[in-house]
């Protein structure tokens, strides 16, 4: 077995390592960068350090990437509205066709001679505990990285990076919630190589806590922490959720059981067509009703925390009124299969929020119970309120305390759904604005209407896997 997994590694190694004309373009792409950025800052009244960062900075990037990421580190004296200011100066003089997004502050993204380039500002503070946005770490984990890996190691990490990319866990972002590069490549580091790291994962039991240089000062509540080598005070996979967690574990128990090189590969399942899902409704017996409507225009790293508290408060306020959602699921047009609109374009597209139900209707009357008779003011309140309404039945004594059947305000999870008292739930601001604009209620086997833009999210949804 030990022979067999070593074979696969390799192959993958191979698949996954940059050429040397490879890594000597994109090289070149970078240095071209960072001068044209360099002659940019000798026009500005500040001095600042230009520096390529992330993985192509760390040569762990795999064969393909075509992303550089080089920072623009200005003094810390400076203001905020300052680095703005010159950061976008600069990012627009080195890339004059770039637009500009947004994360902590504003910043550049363009093309170079077909390289994504984003081009950054930060501060260059004397260290990562004493940052002053977000960005400011990012040279310090370059600087680690870079003193601590070799050629052997950065092929490890190439390794673990695809097998993570093939198993759907690989990205820090808030829509994935999975591995960072940073924290695929102190992973290696810590458990000394690929294999040795996927032996370690299939025996954790979370709650994991790794702690390179044993500096950590804080605790945290999440399924692994792994503190910043740079910061005692953050935990770098602090945006991990326990299912990719999960799911990282079942893999590398399947890679050992039986090492295969289809497990580092990225495979999408067919969409599911209109047939598919009517097939699947019918055949699951349940009632799956989705809510459709205009994504709003953010980013996703805004939008997917909102749709999923839009979708928790959803699902805990039909639990409350009786209704059983069986699973419930968040889908944007165009994150699975989709084309993308072309850079720099806004691109329209659709947000689905869809409640799969076990329990869709409910009885006219729901059971309402008071307070014990035996406290008495509130006893008392209780049976005063509803004595004289000839709408309930009650009140009653039941168990020792006052007991009503009221009418229900709403006896299907549809007529709840279809009703402004979804705007009182927990919804996110921006998905209650859109959903205020106006939503499609699709109940039952209407959902197949959503096979044109949401076939793939369909087919996973209807054929789950680990």
């Amino acid at each position: 077995m030990s022979d067999e997994f070593d074979a696969v590694v390799d192959t993958v190694r191979t698949r996954v390592s940059p050429t040397d004309d490879e890594q000597a373009q994109l090289q070149r792409v970078a240095d071209a960068v960072i001068a044209d950025a360099e002659a940019a800052i000798a026009d500005l009244p500040v001095e600042a350090e230009v520096v390529q960062v992330g993985s192509t900075a760390r040569g762990t990037w795999t064969a393909g990437d075509r992303d550089v990421d080089v920072f623009v580190c200005f003094p810390p004296s400076l203001d905020r509205e300052q680095l703005e200011e010159y950061g976008l100066v600069v990012g627009h003089d080195v890339l004059p066709d770039g637009r500009e997004e947004y994360a902590e502050h504003p910043y550049v993204v363009g093309e170079r001679e077909g390289y994504a380039i984003d081009l950054v500002p930060c501060y260059a503070v004397a260290g990562a505990t004493e940052i002053k946005s977000a960005v400011d770490r990012t040279p310090f984990h370059t600087r680690y990285l870079q003193a601590r890996l070799d050629d052997d190691s950065a092929g490890e990490v190439r390794v673990a990076k695809q097998f993570l990319k093939g198993i759907g866990v690989y990205g820090s972002d808030l829509r994935t919630r999975g591995f960072s590069g940073y924290l695929a490549e102190l992973l290696v580091l810590e458990y000394g190589g690929f294999r040795e790291f996927v032996e370690a994962v299939a025996d954790w039991h979370p709650p994991v806590r790794l702690d390179p240089e044993r500096h950590g000062t804080e605790t945290f509540d999440d399924p692994l922490v792994v503190i910043d080598p740079t910061d005692p005070e953050r935990n770098v996979a602090a945006v991990l959720s326990a299912t990719n967690v999960a799911t990282l574990q079942h893999y590398a128990r399947d890679l050992l059981a039986e090492p295969r090189a289809s497990l580092f590969t990225e495979d999408d399942p067919a969409p599911f067509t209109a047939a598919d899902i009517e097939a699947a409704v019918s055949q699951r017996e349940t009632t799956p009703v989705a809510l459709r409507f205009a994504a709003p225009d953010v980013v996703d790293d805004q939008l997917w925390p909102q749709l999923r508290k839009s979708l928790g408060g959803l699902c805990s306020e039909l639990d409350r009124r009786g209704f059983e959602v069986l699973r419930s699921a968040a889908f944007v047009e165009g994150d699975n299969g989709a084309e993308e609109a072309p850079d720099g374009e806004s691109q329209e597209r659709d947000a689905v929020l869809l409640l799969e139900f076990a329990v869709a209707q409910r009885p006219a009357v729901e059971r309402h119970e008071g307070p014990p008779v035996h406290v008495r003011e509130h006893a008392s309140g209780f049976f005063e309120k509803y004595d004289d309404n000839s709408e309930v039945a009650g009140p009653f004594i039941d168990g020792g305390r006052y007991v009503v059947e009221r009418p229900r305000v709403f006896t299907t999870a549809t007529g709840f759904l279809s009703s402004d008292a979804v705007y009182e739930v927990g919804l996110g601001p921006r998905i209650e604005s859109a959903l205020e604009s106006g939503y499609d209620v699709l109940v039952g086997t209407d959902i197949a209407t959503l096979a044109d833009g949401f076939g793939v999210d369909l087919a996973i949804y209807f054929a789950p896997k680990p």
